[in-house]
């Protein structure tokens, strides 16, 4: 039985155990819920929380996105804002259990963030451009400000491409999104209930051998790094894949218990209204060495995708099937060529991970569960006029 209170008054506590009681008698017997246990792993000592933001004041917030919006006005004569944003978050969670857990921690963060418009005589594009720190004095400013201005203005005067199979270049914010479709074949509750396409796939290649992907929370560049996770058991660095090969699935008490195994320290919970779900907390491809521009320049023929549609919607989990709306660049002889939208990039999970022929050395760290960076993947469907 659940049921939870927002405050910890002696009143409210126990009107909440009786809550909890009482919903048992609604529910069925389920064998593998309970508590997450103790496991001896000890929260790794880093630093995830900044005395320098927690103390900075409101009038140094609203006049970094005003300097934002400045910067990003000043890199094009064509582009309009349309927001310009300063944004910190902070939570702090002491968890607290019968089965002997006893666990605290707390972290913060900020971010800016630039949406753009850009206008020509014919046509209007979006952009934007942001930038992540654990302290306002991390923020570039400047970076979040030309991307901004660069994103929009690339695509004035695009056209939809022909059809043909070719090589893609992801850019880092859409290599993000993508594996953060990835995740959700690796997570343990979606292999228990047969929803995952790699469900009996542990040990086997399932990407390129370039391909290793890490979830871990302890990293404090990023953004979602925390010292527990939602059942209080400490965060730790997990390796789902290694060298193309499948290693782990990730787990909560509840999934590891139906899966046999232990949790990997993944619950999540959006609060504590509702019971633990389970997930990849900060996942990132261990990078490669080549930035962007030098992998673009090695590409004869291609496309750099700088933007998706859909992603989530157009992914099957289960068979793999992928299709997402995009656009971007043309890339010919090595240079970016002209832009490029209303077109399809299609394939399936399977293939495109196999298919990956470079991971660039450029991490972008994102206000998100997943890190970017740029990602080359050989003979992909675009599908265009």
């Amino acid at each position: 039985g659940f049921a939870y209170a927002g405050t910890l008054d002696d009143q409210a506590v126990g009107e909440v155990l009786a809550e909890a009681r009482a919903n048992v008698e609604f529910g069925t017997v389920d064998e593998w819920a309970g508590l997450a246990e103790p496991d001896g792993v000890t929260p790794t000592d880093h630093e995830l929380w900044n005395d320098e933001l927690a103390a900075f004041p409101t009038d140094a917030k609203i006049e970094l996105a005003l300097e934002l919006e400045r910067a990003t006005l000043a890199a094009d004569d064509r582009v309009r804002i349309d927001d310009a944003n300063y944004v910190d978050a902070h939570g702090e969670a002491a968890v607290a259990t019968t089965t002997g857990i006893r666990r605290w921690g707390r972290e913060n963060g900020c971010y800016v963030v630039a949406s753009t418009l850009a206008d020509d005589e014919s046509e209007t594009q979006t952009g934007f451009g942001f930038s992540v720190g654990r302290s306002p004095a991390d923020l570039d400013l400047p970076r979040a400000a030309t991307d901004a201005a660069d994103r929009a203005t690339r695509l004035l005067g695009a056209t939809k491409p022909a059809s043909e199979r070719l090589t893609v270049v992801l850019d880092p914010y859409v290599t993000a999104q993508f594996l953060s479709i990835v995740s959700s074949t690796l997570n343990g509750e979606a292999v228990a209930k047969g929803r995952s396409l790699f469900r009996d796939r542990l040990g086997d290649g399932i990407a390129a051998s370039g391909v290793t992907l890490v979830d871990d929370p302890t990293n404090p560049l990023a953004y979602t790094a925390t010292d527990v996770d939602g059942e209080g058991l400490a965060g730790r660095r997990n390796v789902l894949v290694d060298a193309g090969r499948l290693e782990m699935f990730v787990h909560n008490a509840y999934s590891a218990r139906r899966s046999g195994t232990v949790s990997t320290g993944n619950a999540v919970r959006g609060g504590f209204s509702g019971t633990p779900g389970v997930g990849a907390l900060a996942l990132a491809l261990v990078p490669g060495e080549r930035r962007q521009a030098d992998i673009v320049a090695g590409v004869d023929h291609g496309v750099l995708i700088q933007s998706v549609t859909g992603i989530h919607s157009g992914v099957n989990p289960i068979s793999g099937d992928f299709s997402t709306g995009a656009s971007g660049l043309m890339i010919r002889g090595g240079e970016l060529a002209e832009p490029v939208r209303e077109f399809t990039i299609a394939s399936t999970l399977q293939r495109m991970l196999l298919d990956i022929t470079e991971v660039g050395g450029d991490v972008d760290w994102l206000p998100m569960r997943a890190a970017g960076v740029t990602v080359v993947i050989g003979d992909v469907t675009m599908s265009g006029i």
